[in-house]
């Protein structure tokens, strides 16, 4: 009986982590213990539920047991087992970079609806670049127009008009090639305010696609340039979910993010071409060749009012890079500057988009439709909280 007690399966190890955990005050202790224990055991969380009965090894428990004692002092748990997760993306994550937020997710939802509707031609332009799926009916349509045509080649020998037919063939061709099209993809973040707002932003450019006959533009390939870019997870976002479509430049003055955010672009499979990460302040590793030829400026900047950031709690103020956070007496230090770079940046019509302390937004705002800036916008988060502004470069 002994023996048996002194097993530790992943079970056992699981139930006395989460109460660990529940002691230290931890907000989410079952999830923060599944996270630990698959960081341990290098297994995805399905995995671990499906060796609740699997003993642990000393060297596994022995992670659990340091992650603890580090959880328990404060520190963030991506920063103990090193990785996050951030939409279809997962990151590694250090000490001394900060950790991205679900917030930031939105974020790259609002540039995905500009790029989209303004830059890419609109969904009936995406969908033409997708690959044709093939479905059991499309080999079917393909035999009634083959028989088609070669009705149409026989009525031809025979001196029949064909001008009207050669119309009806057009109308079979598309309607074969929409019974054959893929379905538009969901979002990946159920923020239907959120995206309402982000499609607000290209909707007036959005194609006519209602008609057979609708032109369906070429697009061009999307520039981006992000600032601060940290781990690297909005520019990764923007060149994964439109590869091919967008190349990004990504700047930071910190030479950890920059390693990191390029460990994370190997990690993501994305090639250097798609995402330049650059080292250097704002916009200064920009080459004179680049301006005025980028279609959006984004950035996460440090946003946090100074008097603010000694209130966040201890996980975030003595762990996380006060660099990345500190934004000046209002918040707006690095916004300010950037919002100067605008006119240098982006192309004429282009997205100025910027996640902000909620306190910040209007006056942000107000600085934007001063210096010249239209469309300007507040858009809220998932808890309704105002965090981005959003404007556009006059055209």
């Amino acid at each position: 009986m002994a023996q048996e007690e002194d097993i530790w399966t992943v079970k056992r190890c699981m139930d006395w982590t989460i109460g660990f955990l529940e002691r230290n005050g931890e907000e989410r202790p079952r999830l923060a213990a599944e996270w630990l224990l698959c960081a341990a055991m290098d297994m995805k969380r399905i995995d671990l539920y499906l060796n609740l009965d699997r003993p642990m090894s000393e060297e596994e428990r022995a992670y659990v047991r340091s992650g603890l004692q580090r959880r328990r002092k404060g520190e963030p748990l991506q920063y103990i087992i090193g990785e996050t997760s951030f939409r279809t993306l997962e990151l590694f994550c250090e000490p001394g970079v900060l950790i991205p937020r679900p917030e930031t997710e939105l974020l790259v939802e609002v540039v995905l609806s500009y790029l989209d509707h303004e830059v890419l031609g609109g969904p009936a332009a995406l969908a033409a670049r997708r690959t044709r799926t093939e479905l059991p009916w499309n080999a079917e349509v393909e035999r009634a127009r083959e028989a088609e045509r070669a009705a149409q080649r026989e009525r031809a020998a025979n001196g029949a008009d064909t001008a009207g037919e050669a119309a009806d063939l057009e109308d079979v061709a598309a309607e074969a090639a929409l019974e054959s099209a893929p379905a538009e993809a969901a979002l990946g973040v159920e923020a239907v305010g959120v995206q309402r707002d982000a499609d607000a932003l290209g909707a007036a450019s959005t194609p006519d696609v209602t008609g057979e006959a609708a032109a369906v533009p070429t697009p061009r390939r999307a520039r981006v340039l992000e600032v601060g870019c940290g781990t690297g997870c909005i520019s990764l976002s923007l060149a994964s979910e439109r590869a091919g479509l967008v190349t990004c430049v990504a700047t930071d003055i910190e030479p950890r993010a920059v390693a990191l955010a390029q460990r994370n672009r190997t990690r993501a499979q994305v090639d250097a071409a798609a995402v330049d990460i650059r080292e250097g302040d704002l916009v200064a590793p920009v080459r004179p060749e680049e301006y005025g030829t980028f279609d959006v400026l984004v950035s996460n900047p440090p946003y946090v009012p100074s008097s603010v950031v000694d209130t966040l709690t201890r996980e975030v103020r003595a762990f996380e890079p006060r660099l990345a956070l500190d934004g000046g007496t209002d918040g707006l230090d690095i916004f300010r500057r950037l919002l100067d770079e605008v006119p240098r940046m982006l192309r004429p019509g282009g997205l100025f988009a910027c996640e902000l302390f909620e306190t910040a937004t209007e006056p942000a705002a107000e600085f934007c439709r001063a210096a010249g800036l239209v469309e300007v916008r507040v858009v809220p988060d998932l808890a309704t909280r105002p965090r981005f502004v959003v404007a556009r470069r006059p055209r």
